[in-house]
């Protein structure tokens, strides 16, 4: 669970919170060498929690490269098949065994490589994996990429197909998530919560205390292919755009494991900032003027959105980055698809701080009036007791 840098344990983490609150939470998980944190807070979410340890070999890495190759023959796409853990399987068979739990869930579409009784769970689905896949052979830059993401993404469908068919009850992270399962998949037994933020959490402190740091932030974790392609596509398409109007303007990127050609970016331009891993995102969140979400890839719902609504700093999205969520533009952000679209919202919020703070402040009334998380995990729990 821990670090929760990524949307998915974000979201994860806060269902046990205030699950845990109520119920006895049974919790285990993969554990990885380098992330102690996890089990040693495991206790703040959960009653027990049980832990396989396993070394998931590093993008790149010579183990990753006979991963690959053997994923060439697998049914299962890789992305599952290299979290697969036939041993958290057989433990979980043992607990699912001796417990005898009201409820089973399987948060993320990974573990079904492995978890126990499928027909008896609900799977957590963060994202609809199908849907990330189909884009990235959309936005693939060459023949080979384009047929390597076309081979993963029918793998993927058959997989997530099948495991939503399986399962008890499928949970989803948006209505738009919901609908394309049934769509695809043919699926019937699913619901939808929506996203929610931590208010209190990511309140700005007094405006005196915040560092200015950049015009322009995103934030998100650097190992992810859509945060890439999000981050490529902006600076070499949109901030060029910005820069004949604004040429002083700077942009943060904020999130952990940027790769080679990102960390370039910063390198070659002094007004681009690399963060790589931070103790704590809102600093340099709250100290920018503008928070972007360049996502032309993707799938669930991006935290991120409503974190920045919560810090009370206004959005630019892509439609795709704010697909499932409730961003009303241009009251609650900006929505914008082309370079030219995306960089003439940037200029508007940037050179007007007035309007800024209006966008910050309706965007902060609607997430603190309809999207705490204690008010999401009890929809998530309706749908445990009712299905």
């Amino acid at each position: 669970m821990h670090p929760t840098n990524k949307g998915g344990s974000i979201r994860t983490l806060e269902m046990l919170r205030h699950l845990h609150a109520r119920h006895e939470i049974h919790y285990a998980a993969i554990e990885q060498p380098q992330f102690p944190e996890g089990p040693a807070r495991a206790h703040e979410y959960s009653t027990r929690s049980y832990s396989v340890r396993e070394v998931i070999p590093e993008r790149g890495s010579f183990a990753f490269a006979l991963q690959v190759a053997r994923g060439v023959v697998s049914p299962i796409p890789l992305s599952m098949k290299r979290f697969e853990s036939p041993r958290l399987g057989r433990l979980l068979d043992q607990l699912v065994r001796r417990e005898g739990f009201d409820r089973l869930v399987c948060d993320h579409l990974t573990p079904a490589t492995y978890f126990p009784r499928l027909d008896e769970a609900f799977l957590f689905q963060h994202n609809v994996e199908t849907v990330i896949w189909r884009r990235h052979v959309e936005h693939a830059k060459d023949p080979i990429r384009r047929a390597y993401f076309a081979v993963q993404a029918g793998k993927m469908e058959r997989f997530e197909r099948r495991v939503c068919r399986t399962v008890r009850h499928t949970i989803a992270v948006s209505s738009i998530d919901a609908q394309n399962m049934r769509d695809y998949f043919g699926v019937t037994n699913i619901s939808e919560i929506p996203t929610g933020v931590n208010i209190e959490h990511h309140a700005p402190p007094s405006t005196a205390e915040v560092k200015p740091y950049a015009d322009l932030a995103f934030v998100g974790s650097m190992d992810w292919l859509a945060n890439i392609d999000g981050v490529t596509w902006f600076v070499h398409e949109v901030l060029p755009l910005i820069r004949r109007r604004k040429p002083d303007c700077s942009f943060a990127v904020i999130g952990r494991s940027p790769p080679p050609a990102i960390q370039a970016m910063a390198a070659q331009d002094p007004r681009i900032f690399v963060t790589g891993t931070v103790p704590d995102v809102r600093p340099y969140l709250w100290g920018s003027a503008v928070s972007i979400v360049p996502l032309r890839i993707g799938g669930g719902t991006r935290l991120k959105i409503y974190e920045s609504m919560a810090s009370r700093v206004p959005v630019v999205s892509t439609r795709v980055g704010a697909e499932g969520l409730e961003l009303q533009a241009p009251e609650t952000g900006r929505l914008a698809d082309t370079p030219e679209e995306f960089a003439a919202a940037c200029l508007e919020l940037l050179d007007a701080p007035d309007e800024r703070a209006r966008v910050a402040d309706n965007a902060w009334q609607m997430v603190n009036d309809r999207f705490s998380w204690g008010k999401v995990a009890r929809r998530f729990e309706e749908i445990l007791e009712r299905h």
